[in-house]
């Protein structure tokens, strides 16, 4: 079996998108890396790498008996082991993860470069394993608290982190189903359509005020975030942490 040593990663739990999973020139300075003392490195299959990494299904059995006990972490002069951790890659994108002890990928991170360029080096000449995964029975679904990678491709994490407030806003909305509501909403995002706003239904709200935001991001989505969640403590602090983050981030430059 193949073991990277001294890997530092950036969890991030409870992540099923591979795309929230931050590549490491997006890690910040107020992430906790942790460091790998030891960890094994699996080479598999296109099919079962996109299962892991844009989901959270369980893990193979196989691949679950392969990793066990395999990955210890460290803390100092501390050496603790994990039950199931490891790396894995297709030979294209590479994500170590951690079940924290379930059967599922409930922690992922994305390397160093240094690492990600040593992990090609290790699997060179080596064969793709599929730990008897079959992948003919699995598809991804995609809904609006969980967005087609194609509607966040090209933003930042805090543009990526403020969509998902959005969405989560826009969900409430859509659950409520208020008329009044839904078109008070869409004149806010097109005021410009007030006229025909005020005879549409609720289906046609509906439709045109999701299919108006749900591509790119903008100074208009940012404003529509935080009218949409106000009176909402904890998504307000949210909010409010990634315009911190972005505010210190601007004095550091």
């Amino acid at each position: 079996m193949l073991y990277l040593h001294d890997v530092w990663v950036n969890w991030f739990e409870g992540e099923e998108n591979g795309y929230s999973v931050c590549y490491f020139h997006e890690w910040r300075k107020d992430d906790k890396i942790e460091l790998l003392d030891q960890v094994p490195l699996l080479y598999i299959t296109d099919d079962l790498y996109n299962y892991i990494e844009n989901d959270m299904n369980e893990l193979p059995i196989v691949l679950l008996d392969t990793i066990y006990k395999r990955a210890y972490s460290r803390k100092g002069q501390d050496r603790t082991v994990l039950e199931y951790a490891c790396i894995i890659t297709d030979g294209k994108e590479i994500l170590a993860l951690d079940t924290i002890g379930y059967q599922i990928p409930i922690r992922k991170s994305r390397l160093i470069p240094r690492q990600e360029q040593l992990v090609f080096d290790m699997i060179e000449n080596k064969k793709a394993q599929s730990f008897k995964f079959d992948g003919t029975s699995y598809e991804k679904e995609y809904h609006m608290l969980s967005m087609p990678p194609e509607l966040v491709f090209g933003l930042t994490r805090r543009e990526r982190q403020l969509k998902q407030l959005l969405m989560i806003g826009l969900d409430q909305l859509r659950t409520t189903n208020n008329l009044k509501e839904l078109r008070y909403w869409l004149t806010e995002w097109d005021p410009k359509n007030y006229p025909f706003i005020r005879f549409m239904n609720e289906d046609k709200v509906w439709d045109a005020l999701y299919n108006g935001v749900k591509q790119g991001w903008s100074m208009a989505h940012e404003e529509l975030c935080a009218k949409l969640i106000k009176g909402q403590p904890f998504l307000e602090k949210m909010f409010e942490a990634e315009n911190n983050q972005e505010q210190n981030t601007s004095k550091q430059k």
